[in-house]
């Protein structure tokens, strides 16, 4: 599936030739997504009135080697699709488990993530970066914190590096007006996935630039217009959605830069520090030294 609102899309068409039975799993799932992906096979087949062979055999009809599979496809799908207020529903934290809950719900991301990435992708991530001629960095909403940090880094360290404003569609592609050939995009997008940045990444292709993904999965809609994608993982506790895992390897991806390509950063945190210190930006330390 290239994205994850054509399994529904699939459900939806089944559902017209579905044997009786198949209707009430495919009606069940498409009113009642957000409860149906934590379901056994046993326990949504009891909720519809159905045997758990007949929710098994469903998910094959749809193309899955089993359940487990068609399982882990509906909660990438129902991700996006979750308003806040179902992602408070959802939510089993209790003011007591908070803290400690959330924490190892960020460490299993990042190891996660250590384990899913790709080491080639990533280089070529780096490559891609050092040697486009202009960088544009997309993230919206809360996607945005991650492309302002971005954004930031790059900036010190090379010229020509723009993180776009959000704003209405048409002022975003006014800021892609000059996007073309030997350029890159990066477009950041978690769930719920921007529309801005889906769109943004095809624009750019279109107009034969490079395309850089970091989402959460293959089946994001912004990876289908990417040239390569990096996989973070996140996910929600609660309404609030987790980018410790996706900062983390943003983190990576900046330090790799500078190291690739040190003599240049070299010159220009050496111009920096030079203005640093002329306006006295940073607070110096009682040693007489500033920080970074």
């Amino acid at each position: 599936m290239n994205s994850s609102s054509d399994l529904f899309d699939l459900i939806r068409e089944r559902e017209k030739t579905a044997s009786k039975g198949h209707r009430k799993i495919a009606g069940y799932i498409l009113g009642h997504y957000d409860k149906a992906e934590y379901l056994t096979a046993a326990k949504l087949g009891e909720c519809v009135g159905v045997s758990e062979s007949t929710v098994v055999r469903f998910a094959s009809d749809l193309g899955f080697s089993g359940y487990p599979e068609f399982q882990r496809a509906l909660r990438e799908a129902a991700r996006n699709k979750l308003t806040a207020v179902q992602r408070i529903e959802q939510s089993r934290l209790s003011p007591e488990d908070v803290f400690s809950k959330v924490l190892k719900n960020d460490i299993e991301h990042i190891r996660q993530t250590l384990e899913e990435t790709d080491e080639n992708n990533f280089n070529q991530a780096v490559d891609s970066i050092i040697n486009a001629r202009h960088i544009y960095i997309l993230g919206v909403r809360s996607s945005a914190a991650l492309a302002s940090f971005m954004g930031y880094y790059f900036q010190l360290m090379r010229p020509d590096v723009v993180t776009l404003r959000q704003g209405s569609r048409s002022e975003l592609f006014e800021q892609l007006m000059r996007l073309g050939e030997g350029d890159l995009l990066i477009g950041i997008s978690f769930p719920r996935y921007s529309r801005q940045t889906v769109q943004a990444l095809a624009y750019a292709r279109k107009k034969g630039a490079g395309t850089l993904a970091i989402t959460d999965s293959l089946d994001s809609p912004i990876a289908e217009n990417s040239g390569n994608v990096l996989l973070a993982r996140s996910d929600m506790v609660s309404f609030v959605d987790s980018l410790v895992a996706p900062m983390s390897l943003i983190n990576a991806l900046i330090a790799a830069v500078s190291l690739k390509n040190h003599e240049e950063v070299e010159k220009s945190f050496s111009k920096l520090e030079e203005i640093w210190d002329e306006y006295d930006v940073y607070q110096k330390n009682e040693d007489g030294n500033r920080g970074i």
